[in-house]
């Protein structure tokens, strides 16, 4: 365990309404929606292998958990329906994204908004990939 880093108590995937519920020892807690987990997942397939190598995820509003695997015991591995499997979510990583929540709904509904896509509907609908580009080439 981290000494001085907030550490979970509890730890509630909730299947109807699509959210991971955390509670931290220094009493936050967190309603993260599976969406937010899935488009901001740390795997290199949504992250890439460094900065500008990003993969923005489309059509994700409806994206369940199948599963949530223990990482040790310092992290969660969600497995999401879409097959996503490889993000590892730290503690500190899913109580920074709790922590910035609004900020980050902003900045990917601003991506979606950038990438053509009208209101929300880059939340409904999975980006059409031009070409026959390989998983996280850009078009």
């Amino acid at each position: 365990m981290s000494i001085g880093k907030p550490q979970p108590t509890s730890l509630n995937a909730r299947t109807q309404s699509r959210v991971l519920e955390v509670a931290f020892d220094d009493g936050k807690e967190f309603s993260l929606p599976f969406e937010l987990l899935r488009v901001y997942s740390p795997s290199a397939e949504v992250r890439g292998h460094g900065a500008g190598q990003e993969t923005l995820q489309t059509g994700k509003r409806e994206i369940g958990v199948a599963g949530i695997e223990p990482v040790g015991n310092y992290a969660i591995r969600p497995i999401f329906s879409d097959q996503h499997a490889s993000g590892i979510f730290t503690w500190d990583y899913l109580y920074w994204l709790g922590e910035n929540q609004a900020q980050l709904w902003q900045e990917y509904m601003d991506k979606l908004q950038a990438a053509g896509f009208g209101g929300e509907t880059g939340r409904d609908a999975p980006m059409q990939v031009k070409g026959g580009g390989s998983c996280g080439t850009k078009h």
